[in-house]
């Protein structure tokens, strides 16, 4: 069965458009578990524009499931990571100027910082996952790391327009998945992805873990939380 990460990353952001107390992510984890997540994600940035030092620390102590943490390979997060221990790390680029991460890592040209964070990460027991576009250079380079799992970005099938178009990347995706397997890495995938898009990706066979945030915090403005989560849950099972 394809577990459900649920990204609570934008629950912040509204919180953060008003340096506020609420909503609060902790919250939001609470229900999105209630609602039958198997994970709990989230993204603590070099400039903290939502998930903040706070919310991790308290996310450790409270989430019962998987909690999944992205971070860059910054110095100051990676030391934070390997004193909070998430139960997995997912290393994702980071530009200030990006509104949400907007492609994968490039492993070929930041091999030596990947490899300082990954030796820190998993010598603090965190297990390790990539996220990668759907190259298979990339993928090699996330074995020959010893990552435990490839995170395949799915955004250029999610933004893709036309049949023909979808269609060509999720051939592509289909492709990237086969050798994330061949290569005994654990296949997640994430970003972009929505109600009306999702079941495809699920369907990719060794499809293991689906990481969605923005789409269901979209739906739980309208219908709560908990229901949002479920939907998305009934639709990747």
């Amino acid at each position: 069965m394809v577990e459900l990460g649920v990204n609570i990353d934008h629950v912040a952001t509204v919180r953060q458009a008003r340096r506020t107390t609420e909503p609060d992510p902790v919250w939001a984890a609470m229900l999105a578990q209630l609602g039958g997540a198997d994970g709990i994600t989230l993204h603590l940035r070099e400039d903290r524009r939502h998930i903040q030092d706070r919310d991790l620390r308290v996310l450790r102590e409270t989430v019962t499931v998987k909690l999944n943490l992205e971070l860059a390979c910054n110095a100051e997060i990676v030391t934070m990571a390997c004193q909070t221990k998430p139960d997995q790390a997912t290393l994702v680029p980071e530009k200030r100027e990006e509104i949400t991460t907007e492609g994968g890592l490039d492993l070929l040209v930041n091999r030596a910082r990947v490899a300082e964070a990954i030796l820190k990460l998993r010598g603090s027991g965190i297990s390790i996952s990539m996220f990668l576009d759907p190259d298979p250079r990339q993928i090699d380079a996330a074995a020959a790391l010893k990552a435990d799992a490839v995170e395949l970005h799915t955004g250029e099938y999610a933004l893709s327009l036309g049949e023909d178009n979808q269609a060509a990347e999720l051939a592509k995706l289909v492709q990237a998945a086969k050798h994330v397997r061949s290569k005994g890495l654990l296949l997640h995938a994430g970003h972009g992805l929505t109600y009306r898009n999702v079941k495809p990706i699920a369907a990719i066979e060794g499809m293991s873990e689906l990481n969605i945030g923005h789409s269901i915090v979209a739906r739980a403005i309208m219908v709560g939380f908990e229901q949002a989560v479920r939907e998305m849950k009934k639709l990747i099972s």
